[in-house]
């Protein structure tokens, strides 16, 4: 294999640093592509009032999945667990024994590169993996690359690639600190990583979770999911404001009821079980045994407890996997938005999409009719809310 490694305080991780990382894989063809946050770099300190390595090392997951290549990127926490100072050369060291026999890349931006040959053991470094450096502002061309690149090739016999990044989001950490703290920056940010540190207050961001606008809401939600559901969620945002304004609802409140229904959706068992306990919510047999269940009353749970909704926004999410008897207007809505949005592909949909805007009662009790059949033909047990909807909204007719 060919494998990137690309280290940095990652203090915060930004866009630039994606962009980054996408142009080495294509222009290297790299089959992983490894982030290590380091620990103690050995070239300056961390910022004063910079976030833990836990912190560091979650932002710096929650950037790679937005990358959306799982089978290739990985997070490598191996420098935040090293005593002392972080020195590239151990890491790489410790590389080639993990990964042995492959080709290791080491990836920097221009600055690293034009000063490689002052680092500790850079005779090391270059035998252990070849470089690759990318330019991070128009500047960064030929001119500034091949004296470096010339330098190491005749004292190390190194193999360098650099690459040009068009367009790169030039922005520096220091820089992009300075803007967080004065409420500024988040264009430089993926949604999720902003939506991280809003919730973990950092960078000075002492922001109230229960008054967020709709666009930090957003960003913080996304930063409690894995990049590959926020299509469904973006999805299901869209749906439920179209059927807000078609059945006289209030297109902000679904918007946020539907940023917010599955924010729970990839915590583990014991986090739903403790959410369930902390705040009071009884749970069935059925719904301890059942994953899919929990994550709408924890997602309702946080949605009102820690993200200030009412009641209305709360059972809407609450009740948005399995329906109930007596539903409100707030609540058939985002079930629907929820059962129907673009990304979900069943061969009744195109008829529940109709329905839903022809027919508001009628789309529900089809998609309980749908639920029912589902269960039924996987032999699994039906939720008593679900059957009580389906009785309601279906075998009556309406």
């Amino acid at each position: 294999m060919k494998i990137g490694i690309y280290g940095g305080s990652f203090n915060p991780p930004h866009l630039g640093h994606l962009a980054a990382a996408k142009a080495a894989v294509a222009a290297l063809g790299l089959d992983k592509l490894v982030f290590i946050p380091a620990g103690t770099p050995p070239h300056k300190d961390l910022a004063p009032g910079s976030p833990t390595r836990e912190q560091r090392l979650a932002m710096t997951a929650i950037a790679a999945d937005q990358l959306l290549t799982p089978q290739v990127t990985e997070v490598w926490d191996t420098e935040l667990h090293r005593e002392g100072k972080s020195y590239t050369a151990d890491t790489l060291e410790e590389a080639a024994q993990r990964w042995p026999g492959d080709e290791l890349w080491l990836l920097m931006g221009t600055d690293m590169f034009l000063t490689l040959h002052r680092w500790a053991e850079p005779a090391k470094i270059l035998a252990l993996a070849g470089v690759c450096a990318f330019g991070r502002t128009e500047k960064d061309g030929e001119e500034v690359f091949a004296p470096q690149r010339d330098h190491l090739s005749r004292a190390f016999n190194a193999r360098v690639a650099t690459v040009s990044i068009p367009d790169l989001v030039d922005i520096s950490s220091t820089r992009l600190r300075d803007l967080l703290r004065e409420g500024k920056g988040r264009e430089f940010l993926p949604e999720a990583v902003y939506g991280y540190i809003l919730r973990e207050k950092l960078y000075g961001t002492d922001t109230d979770l229960s008054r967020l606008s709709l666009g930090d809401l957003r960003c913080v939600s996304y930063s409690m999911v894995y990049a590959k559901r926020l299509p469904h969620i973006r999805g299901c945002e869209e749906e439920a404001a179209k059927l807000a304004r078609r059945w006289g609802a209030d297109e902000e409140r679904m918007r946020r009821a539907a940023v917010l229904h599955d924010c729970t959706k990839y915590f583990t068992y014991e986090e739903h079980l403790e959410l369930c306990q902390r705040y009071g919510i009884p749970l069935s047999p059925l719904e301890r045994a059942t994953d899919k269940l929990l994550h709408a009353k924890t997602g309702a749970a946080l949605a009102k407890h820690i993200f200030g909704m009412d009641d209305g926004i709360y059972n809407a999410i609450f009740y948005h996997t399995t329906a109930r008897a007596g539903m409100s207007l707030e609540e058939k809505l985002l079930y629907l938005a929820d059962y129907m949005e673009p990304c979900r592909a069943f061969p009744e949909v195109d008829e529940l999409r109709r329905l839903a805007y022809t027919d508001l009662d009628g789309a529900v009790g089809m998609g309980t009719a749908l639920s029912v059949q589902e269960m039924v033909q996987r032999d699994k047990e039906l939720h008593p809310d679900t059957k009580n909807a389906y009785d309601e909204y279906y075998r009556k007719g309406i």
